[in-house]
């Protein structure tokens, strides 16, 4: 609907264009607009016809967003069948299958996808970037560490933002806040033990930090107690519990910033001397008590 021309047309006009464009010593990318509500027949031979003319890439475009993985895969296997040159592709996020539309893609014959930072693209944007590079991670770990230097990601994405004014997502894929951050108290034994439990990426590679939360009312002793050794307190096993359930107590208040976590461990600790660590921890009522010592 967007140019009303009919299939001769535009061999045509490529074949005219594409000539020209090779007779000055360019690289060719040819690409179809809504690859994947056009006719497979036409666009079938309009590939063909132009790798013939020795195109370096031809592009499908999945423009409104409508293609699914599957959809994704037998039109790339199949064009890959067609043409011999290189195979780029383009997807939306309209319905959220963009970076796995993309990994469909490479999976069956494409050699390039397009990607933005931050996924900012028009209307729901395309593949993000961040995201791409955590799918492909999560398949080939090592071939992605050496071909990226992946600790640029997090700049690259805040220099984007400030850019555009807006703020990345707090949960980004592998930069946004809560990327590696843990709550639950059974997540963070886990965790603490062995991070793969429930992380699939690790943020070591990524220039990241793993957090985490313990000021909370879910909060478990063992996220309490490796908080413990991290500040070296000499706190027991049994002393961890204690002041894990004052920590859930005042938690149910409001939640506890990690500074204020870490006055009450503190106190806690240095009350123990003087055998008033029990009063101490009694004679707190409200977080606001800890947070104005």
């Amino acid at each position: 609907f967007s140019h009303g021309k009919d299939m001769q047309y535009i061999i045509d006009t490529a074949t005219e264009v594409i000539q020209y464009i090779k007779g000055e010593g360019l690289e060719v990318r040819f690409s179809s607009e809504d690859s994947f509500r056009s006719d497979i027949v036409d666009l079938l031979n309009l590939y063909r016809a132009v790798d013939k003319l020795g195109v370096n890439r031809v592009g499908i475009a999945d423009t409104v967003g409508c293609a699914s993985p599957d959809q994704v895969a037998e039109l790339v296997r199949t064009l890959r069948g067609v043409v011999s040159c290189d195979i780029e592709c383009h997807f939306h996020n309209d319905t959220g299958c963009a970076i796995a539309n993309a990994y469909a893609a490479l999976q069956n014959g494409a050699t390039h996808v397009d990607t933005s930072v931050l996924g900012i693209g028009e209307r729901n944007g395309i593949p993000s970037l961040g995201g791409f590079i955590a799918r492909m991670y999560a398949a080939d770990k090592e071939h992605v560490k050496a071909k990226y230097n992946l600790p640029k990601l997090r700049e690259i994405e805040n220099i984007v933002a400030d850019a555009v004014g807006v703020a990345v997502p707090f949960n980004n894929y592998i930069t946004g806040y809560c990327a590696f951050t843990h709550k639950a108290g059974i997540h963070a034994k886990a965790i603490l033990n062995n991070p793969s439990t429930y992380e699939i990426l690790r943020p070591e590679d990524f220039g990241m930090t793993r957090y985490v939360a313990i000021g909370h009312r879910l909060t478990g002793w063992n996220a309490v107690k490796n908080r413990v050794d991290q500040l070296g307190l000499g706190l027991t096993d049994s002393d961890c519990k204690r002041v894990t359930n004052k920590i859930k107590n005042l938690a149910d208040i409001r939640p506890l910033s990690l500074d204020d976590v870490d006055k009450l461990l503190r106190m806690y600790g240095q009350a123990m001397d003087t055998d008033s660590h029990h009063a101490i921890l009694d004679s707190i009522d409200t977080p606001d008590q800890i947070t104005g010592m």
